[in-house]
């Protein structure tokens, strides 16, 4: 989902799955991270290491994980799901997570996605087979996160996800399948949950978002949690000038978000800073449950402000992690309060 403008291009991106056998070994990995960026000492990248065997990997998807040493007591958990044509450990370096990891005290898990699934190593958000619970690309997160869960101290109340782009749609899918797991999640440059059924739908929504209305938005998110007792507070971000992914399809996540809180749909209260606009939504007793920043002037991409000044990309994977005024990353360590 990155940069495609033409259908013909975009029909490439988005081709089907197919599915190899996998081996499995219990062991890991670590992945080594040359330094090829211009990055303060704080935000240096750590090492990820690779997990090897977690499960039975229905989507048959690649794990990588950073845990900060010397946690004491139970740490917090992020998710992270990269876009189209990236990987973990470039997204990771682009974008400071295990340095901010390191530097909070919380562990970090990211799903990287294999070329014999989607030649684009797009995650296959628009395939029903693939967003089901406990099936798919979705089991092998939920597999992830057990297994993080089992061999690391994380704390169960406090368990995030972020996705950007193709990651954002499977964050989004990932939020309304298992409400009961997350305590929040961000979904950048992406789509709402049950946007598309397959290729040539994506598209379509990408480029022009779609005419659901929002109680049928709201219904998507129902029918997979009706026992639902409540869902994670929400952080959409989109830039106004996104030609990837319509900003329309922020608008749908906002309506969607809204009727599975079974909220009326108001504008929410408003805040503005220089570059960009950021509408909240609150519950009764003051708790913040959607929010959508809105990046004037931005197009597809992670915003990453200062936390990468002096940054270029390094590879073509690194050309979705963009400069803006405000950082994503060290935002949502603040609203989430992961700051040890």
């Amino acid at each position: 989902m990155m940069n495609f403008k033409v259908p013909s291009r975009l029909r490439r991106l988005l081709v089907d799955s197919v599915e190899l056998p996998q081996l499995k070994f219990p062991m890991t990995r670590p992945l080594s991270q040359p330094s090829r960026r211009r990055v303060s000492a704080r935000l240096a990248p750590q090492r990820l290491t690779e997990v090897l065997w977690f499960g039975r990997n229905p989507g048959d998807l690649r794990m990588f994980e950073y845990v900060p040493p010397g946690v004491k007591g139970p740490m917090p958990l992020v998710v992270i799901l990269h876009g189209c044509h990236q990987n973990a450990e470039d997204f990771d370096r682009a974008s400071g997570w295990t340095a901010l990891a390191r530097a909070h005290g919380f562990a970090v898990l990211y799903a990287e996605q294999k070329m014999s699934n989607n030649p684009n190593l797009c995650f296959n958000w628009f395939r029903p087979s693939m967003v089901t619970r406990d099936r798919g690309e979705l089991g092998s997160i939920r597999e992830m996160i057990d297994f993080s869960r089992r061999v690391h101290d994380i704390d169960d109340g406090r368990i995030f996800v972020m996705g950007l782009s193709a990651g954002g749609a499977l964050s989004a899918a990932l939020l309304a399948t298992y409400p009961e797991l997350f305590a929040a999640g961000a979904i950048i440059g992406g789509l709402p949950f049950g946007a598309a059924r397959d290729a040539m739908s994506a598209l379509d929504v990408m480029r022009r978002g779609s005419t659901k209305t929002s109680e049928k938005w709201g219904e998507l998110v129902r029918e997979v949690s009706p026992e639902a007792a409540r869902y994670p507070a929400v952080s959409i971000w989109h830039g106004d000038e996104d030609e990837v992914v319509s900003f329309a399809n922020a608008e749908a996540s906002v309506a969607q978000w809204l009727a599975a809180h079974e909220r009326p749909r108001t504008k929410g209260r408003l805040r503005l800073f220089e570059g960009g606009e950021r509408r909240e939504w609150r519950d009764d007793y003051g708790n913040m449950i959607l929010e959508l920043v809105t990046l004037h002037d931005f197009g597809h991409g992670l915003p990453v402000g200062s936390a990468v000044e002096g940054w270029e990309p390094a590879n073509d994977t690194e050309r979705f992690i963009l400069p803006a005024v405000l950082s994503a990353p060290e935002e949502l360590v603040k609203s989430w309060k992961l700051s040890a």
